[in-house]
């Protein structure tokens, strides 16, 4: 089985003006998807890392991507292809509530 990182990104307005019988059935999937072993968690508030040639590490607050919504997770699914990892990100909550999930491809 392949691995999928999955990065969500959505505001509390979208989340807000979802039908709460949408949004809990979201929860619900997430919550089957870590009983069946998937691993996902909130973000917090970024730093940025350099060390560039190894030369000294520098830290500075914030994100280094910019997009139209805030990040707002981040997940590590499994599943047999691609199109299985979309159909599963599809039932997540930044899916459901007017955000978006990026499937990458976990490369090992």
């Amino acid at each position: 089985m392949a691995r999928f990182v999955t990065i969500g990104y959505g505001d509390q307005a979208g989340y807000d003006r979802t039908d709460p019988a949408v949004r809990d059935e979201a929860h619900a999937h997430d919550a089957r998807m870590l009983a069946a072993g998937a691993s996902a968690g909130r973000a917090g508030p970024p730093v940025q890392v350099r060390n560039h040639d190894g030369k000294g590490v520098s830290v500075q607050n914030g994100p280094f991507m910019s997009a139209g919504l805030p990040l707002a997770g981040f997940g590590i699914i499994e599943a047999d292809t691609i199109d299985e990892a979309v159909e599963l990100a599809s039932r997540t909550p930044c899916a459901v509530a007017q955000g978006v999930v990026e499937v990458w491809p976990l490369l090992e």
